[in-house]
């Protein structure tokens, strides 16, 4: 390689760099990329820096008073608003806040649109202060979109007279924010038609479940247990609350017992499916235990329905008489209830 070499002349000359050329790189996976064989660098104190020139719209004189501009309302002014206006109606506005954080970016307007539409159903101000910390979803729906087809759907569709929506709404706010076509609905023919619950406005509060996720895997587990197809839907159309009890927590505790424990037969449970709804540390497990120091067997309504009164005061009357066998019409009732 030869030497290079570099030539300095005066301020008024460019610098200039001589060097050889090195054997070009070639490789057939890279276009060939030409290096420039001079570099020419200007003197330091020729570069001038840029100006921005403003049109003449923009420039203005020293005695000239520009507009003033409002800067939007900010974020925190708007939460700020969205708090008390929540306090305002006894609402605990920051655990909504906390549980639906989405909440922080809808609008006042529409916040206060649901709420004039629910107090001009006849919901209480007070009703408010349970209804949005229990489903805060509510007041970020779309009132035109949501709300109000799916309160029209259960005065039309469910049946559910005017002078109970309250009652519907304070107990399961959550029916407000579903949608009619995807959930309401299909839930409403399920019930209706499969497991053949004629007065659904009854049990109105189902209507907001899955039918996928909820319903369906309560009755296959049932099945699994050994209770029959038909058995299964007669239970739910008896007590349509069981498709509300969780299986870990209730089905499979309650269940063992009966059946480990207490030695009872299936068929007790198809007529009186209400089991499931009572307490097993607080009722079940003490009055089963009672009956068996008294040495008495009493039917599942007989023994878990009656207060604990009327529950001693029985006991000592199937004590000191022959209780009857399970064959026997005293036995059952319709609907799972005892004859008394």
């Amino acid at each position: 390689m030869q030497e290079t070499l570099l030539h300095i002349s005066s301020s008024t000359t460019a610098a200039t760099a001589t060097t050889t050329t090195p054997a070009p790189f070639n490789n057939p996976n890279f276009r060939s990329i030409t290096r420039p064989k001079h570099l020419h660098f200007p003197p330091h104190s020729s570069v001038k820096p840029p100006t921005i020139s403003l049109p003449p719209s923009l420039k203005s004189s020293e005695n000239e008073i520009q507009p003033a501009i409002s800067p939007p309302p900010s974020q925190e002014s708007q939460i700020h608003e969205l708090l008390l206006y929540l306090d305002s109606l006894g609402v605990d506005s920051f655990y909504c806040l906390h549980s639906h954080p989405t909440l922080i970016s809808t609008p006042l307007s529409q916040i206060k649109s649901t709420v004039d539409f629910l107090l001009s159903l006849g919901v209480a101000t007070l009703d408010l202060r349970r209804i949005f910390p229990m489903c805060p979803e509510l007041l970020t729906s779309s009132t035109t979109d949501i709300v109000i087809p799916a309160t029209t759907f259960l005065l039309r569709e469910a049946r559910v007279e005017a002078a109970d929506l309250r009652h519907v709404i304070h107990r399961r706010p959550r029916l407000l924010t579903c949608s009619v076509e995807r959930r309401l609905r299909p839930t409403l023919y399920f019930l209706q038609g499969t497991i053949g619950i004629d007065n659904v406005r009854k049990w109105a509060s189902l209507l907001s479940c899955s039918v996928e996720d909820k319903f369906i895997p309560r009755i296959e587990y049932l099945q699994k247990l050994g209770f029959s197809y038909r058995d299964t839907i007669t239970m739910f159309r008896r007590f349509p609350s069981l498709f509300c009890y969780s299986i870990k927590e209730n089905f499979e505790p309650k269940f063992d017992y009966f059946v480990v424990e207490m030695g009872r037969e299936l068929k007790e449970l198809v007529a009186f499916p209400q089991y499931f709804s009572f307490s097993l540390e607080n009722r079940v497990k003490p009055r089963h235990r009672m009956c068996v120091e008294k040495g008495v067997c009493l039917a599942l309504p007989t023994m878990l329905k009656l207060s604990d009164e009327r529950f001693r005061e029985r006991l000592e009357v199937f004590r000191s008489s022959s209780a009857p066998v399970r064959a026997s019409p005293l036995w059952f009732a319709k609907d799972g209830d005892v004859i008394t």
